[in-house]
């Protein structure tokens, strides 16, 4: 069943990973999708991958003007856009003591800020196109502690997602937050990290970390027609990790 059958996705930070992931899936199920990410060596070798319902640009999220240039090159390309999927962030791991102000001012517009110009970014084509949906990805450290930075952000777009739906509902546009758990991606399961991941799943209640595929399923349904009557929520996915 094409579960997105004519819609225009748009997913930032799509090059590799969780967005790439999602693409996929949006591919099969009948969306024309954008891909955004600043790796142009594997965004378009993706889009090309994926075929004539793809399309690739170059994007740095944390800038509004990149994001009207997003905005009008999908409009331009597929018609207005009816999913936003905030994927792009990044993720550091040290302590508050170790961290500079710098260091924590990037991460905040990488995972925070960019998040909300998206959504304002965006909102306008959703009304053309008659509503839609956004899909805020945040993490179980938008639920509880991990490190900081990380999990000050994440609990920012889970806050954002809120407020944003309040704003939005009227306008026909749902918004939502996913909150992934430990995700096998690459980055993850590589070989250095490989036998802490590992060890770290015996303490998962489900005691496995999830694959990339089971987020995005998650993400296609909110992104679908299907969660028609769900904004302003959390999803997640996360091995039963918050339920402790």
């Amino acid at each position: 069943m094409n579960r997105l059958n004519g819609k225009v996705a748009l997913i930032t930070g799509a090059a590799q990973g969780m967005g790439a992931a999602h693409a996929r899936l949006f591919i099969e199920h009948g969306a024309k999708v954008v891909l955004t990410d600043l790796n142009e060596g594997k965004g378009q070798a993706l889009a090309a991958e994926l075929g004539e319902n793809a399309h690739f640009i170059s994007h740095n999220v944390t800038s509004e003007a990149d994001w009207a240039r997003v905005v009008e090159e999908t409009e331009a390309t597929f018609g207005p856009i009816q999913v936003l999927v905030n994927n792009a962030g990044i993720t550091m791991a040290k302590n508050m003591l170790d961290v500079t102000v710098e260091e924590y001012k990037r991460i905040v517009d990488i995972n925070q800020v960019s998040v909300f110009i998206g959504m304002k970014a965006v909102a306008p084509s959703m009304i053309k196109a008659g509503g839609g949906s956004i899909v805020n990805i945040s993490s179980m450290n938008g639920l509880v502690a991990g490190a900081i930075g990380y999990t000050d952000t994440k609990f920012a777009v889970r806050g954002m997602t809120k407020a944003a739906a309040i704003n939005l509902a009227p306008l026909g546009i749902r918004v939502n937050s996913v909150h992934p758990g430990v995700i096998a991606t690459p980055m993850v399961v590589q070989e250095d990290t490989k036998a802490a991941v590992e060890e770290f799943a015996k303490h998962i209640p489900m005691k496995r970390v999830a694959q990339p595929e089971e987020v995005s399923n998650m993400v296609l349904f909110l992104a679908s027609d299907e969660s028609s009557y769900s904004t302003g929520s959390e999803f997640v996915i996360d091995g039963g990790m918050t339920a402790q």
